[in-house]
Parts: C-alpha cells; sequence; structure tokens
C-alpha cells in the first residue's frame, strides 16, 4: 500500500497526480483501501475523503517520500492511532481507526511499521532517473537497485553519462 500511495504522484507523461484533486484522489483511495483491506481480511467500508484530507494526504506523502529517499522527515503521528484486533487464527493485527485521512494514515504506517519490522522497508527506493521518479521495491539479490526499470531509465541514465563522458575533454573516443 505505501508503494502505490507513493506512487499516486503525477510523472511526466504517465499521468496525473491521483492527491492533485478531490475526485481522483477519492477514487484512488477508494480502490487502494478496498484492496487493502480484503488483502488483509477485514471487513470495513473505507472512510470518504474531504478536500482537506486529500491536502492532508498530499503532505503525508511527502512525509514517507523523504523517508524513502533517506531525507529526515517529521510528521505529527500522535493524532493518528491504530487499534490491535485478534483474527479468527488467533493472531494480533494493527487495525487502522479514524476518520478521513487519519484513517488512511493509520493504514501506511501500520504498513510501514510491518514492513521495517520485516526488514523489507529498506527495499523501498525512488528511481534515480529525476524525471521519474517512481516508487519500486528493488529485489535485488544486494539491495543495490536504482532505477525503478533498468531497460527505461536506467538506459537513458547510462546513455546519458556516457555520452558526457565521451564529450570531455581529454577523454579517448
Amino acid at each position: 500500500m505505501a508503494q502505490d500511495f507513493l506512487n499516486t504522484v503525477g510523472i511526466g507523461d504517465y499521468g496525473p497526480d491521483l492527491l492533485g484533486e478531490g475526485r481522483l484522489a477519492r477514487a484512488w483511495a477508494t480502490d487502494a483501501a478496498r484492496t487493502w483491506l480484503t488483502e488483509r481480511g477485514i471487513d470495513v467500508t473505507p472512510p470518504e475523503l474531504s478536500d482537506a484530507d486529500v491536502a492532508r494526504l498530499r503532505g503525508l506523502r511527502d512525509t514517507i517520500t523523504r523517508l524513502v529517499i533517506g531525507e529526515s522527515a517529521t510528521a505529527d503521528i500522535g493524532s493518528v492511532s491504530a487499534r490491535f484486533a485478534l483474527t479468527d487464527r488467533g493472531d494480533v493485527r494493527l487495525e487502522p481507526v479514524g476518520s478521513g485521512w487519519r484513517w488512511y494514515a493509520s493504514a501506511l504506517w501500520t504498513e510501514i511499521l510491518h514492513s521495517q519490522h520485516d526488514n523489507t522497508w529498506r527495499r523501498i527506493k525512488q528511481c534515480r532517473n529525476p524525471r521519474c521518479a517512481s516508487t519500486f521495491y528493488d529485489r535485488s539479490k544486494n539491495n543495490s537497485g536504482v532505477w525503478h526499470d533498468v531497460k527505461t531509465c536506467g538506459n537513458a541514465a547510462n546513455l546519458r553519462a556516457s555520452r558526457a563522458r565521451r564529450h570531455q575533454p581529454g577523454v579517448e573516443r
């Protein structure tokens, strides 16, 4: 969910910012929440989002993006809560609570907490192509991936770097 949330940002010609306006944001959030709830076996209706909620989600997206790229980020997560719940199998889990943006923030912070606990959060990265900046899950063996797609962003960046090296004075051709 966190990766999908970060990828709501508008990227070049790929598509609009899905949190840029209320209608798109509400459609994305409802769909994402339903998928997330189904995957976890939680039977609740996702909360509605107001335009103010959408603005708060954009701020949350910026905060989480800063975390992914390794910048220091502060967030008031004290105003966001989650509750412990017991599944039919006896497993304890955290479930989001609240309304509007707080519910979505609760779900996202819960996912990030689980990802950090599972040591997979370090694999969530942002593509180093500044024209792209997609968030991706690094599946490389040694966690060294820097491009969301090597064929598109990686090749383009490597080609630009190669051309720049060839045009430097004193570089053999």
